[in-house]
């Protein structure tokens, strides 16, 4: 896509300004007539509509240099740092009324954001279990060691959870927020919020002084999704709003991945539910969440098997013939292969190479085993 013309540019910032996120009307003219275009069209006065009225009275240019006091930027697409995953909510995805994708996102932080082309979202519940803040520090962990940005929605819980364990193990950590950029929502996240803004980065399509709404949580779950490669749903209650994440990723193509929990926790059913439709899959560390969002043969996980015994080693007629060996009274070596479906001839090999082994011994009377292995 070409480099933005300052018209388009400043069209865009006032469409961010006087439009709520989402917004589909507003997505799809600028998609067909471009922002200048679209930004056109909203001005038509409308009956029992006041935008029209709030698109007039923004001014752009006051709008960006404010921003810019305040260490905060405006991309739109064309911009060499718009992240590309955004231009697939043109592609039809919709959730709840919503959708499309924003004329712009505002930015604080040092962070490029192309560099959250290979991320991973891990969202959840804000009321997070004990096993729930042990699985996302320990995925997040697992994520940012192996140089994978995690992006989260800067909420209290699995979010709040999700960003501190990547900060402490060394990795990237992105925050989108359903408010602007300069304002702290939930305070008791000033700190990591204001760590983001300073050494990596948060992100909003709302303008700065936005307060947060429920209905820009919803659209803001959207670019959380499309900004990221796969979303990891840790915990979720059957209305939980981090399932509207997961519900973008599946519409938007992503790679959906679920931790289950226990079949009692209040806060694992919406995990539960969305698992059971089919459209996600089951993880329980890190390594398998890297295995999915990875390139093809990359960060291959091991199919996990029990503990390895002596016995596992043995052929497996070796194993046959073993069974039939007595505890604790001793048999004969005729009645051994016979039970073991073996000629005698190959049975009493087999009983040196397994006593030479440790598993048998033979006493006066005949063979028994030699312990419990």
């Amino acid at each position: 896509m070409s480099a933005p013309s300052e018209h388009e540019r400043l069209a865009r910032v006032v469409l961010s300004c006087g439009v709520e996120p989402g917004d589909l009307t507003t997505s799809t003219l600028v998609r067909q007539e471009g922002a200048q275009g679209a930004l056109e069209a909203q001005l038509v006065p409308r009956p029992g509509s006041g935008l029209s009225e709030r698109l007039r009275v923004i001014d752009p240019l006051r709008q960006l240099d404010q921003a810019s006091r305040c260490g905060i930027r405006f991309l739109v697409p064309g911009d060499p740092e718009w992240p590309a995953g955004l231009d697939d909510l043109d592609h039809g995805a919709e959730v709840q009324g919503l959708g499309g994708t924003p004329p712009g996102i505002w930015v604080k932080g040092p962070m490029p954001l192309t560099e959250l082309a290979g991320s991973v979202a891990v969202v959840g519940s804000r009321s997070a279990s004990t096993y729930g803040v042990e699985m996302t520090r320990a995925i997040s962990e697992c994520l940012a060691l192996s140089g994978v940005p995690v992006v989260s929605g800067g909420a209290k819980g699995i979010d709040f959870v999700a960003h501190d364990a990547t900060l402490v193990a060394g990795g990237a950590t992105v925050a989108v927020l359903a408010c602007g950029v300069d304002r702290v929502y939930p305070e008791q996240n000033r700190r990591l919020l204001a760590h983001l803004a300073a050494e990596f980065a948060v992100v909003s399509e709302q303008p700065p002084g936005s307060a947060p709404l429920r209905i820009r949580f919803l659209a803001r779950n959207r670019l959380i999704a499309a900004l990221t490669r796969g979303t990891v749903l840790v915990e979720a209650a059957l209305r939980s709003g981090a399932l509207n994440t997961v519900g973008w990723a599946e519409q938007l193509s992503r790679t959906v991945m679920c931790v289950p929990g226990p079949v009692t926790s209040y806060t694992s059913q919406g995990v539960h539910h969305w698992f059971r439709r089919g459209s996600s899959t089951l993880v329980t560390h890190g390594s398998e969440v890297l295995e999915l969002v990875g390139a093809a043969g990359d960060h291959l996980v091991e199919e996990p098997r029990g503990e390895e015994r002596p016995r596992d080693a043995l052929s497996p007629a070796d194993q046959r013939l073993l069974e039939w060996v007595p505890v604790s009274q001793p048999a004969g070596a005729v009645s051994i292969a016979r039970l073991g479906q073996l000629h005698i001839r190959d049975a009493v090999p087999a009983l040196r190479r397994l006593e030479r082994a440790g598993f048998v011994r033979e006493e006066v009377d005949g063979w028994r085993l030699a312990g419990a292995r």
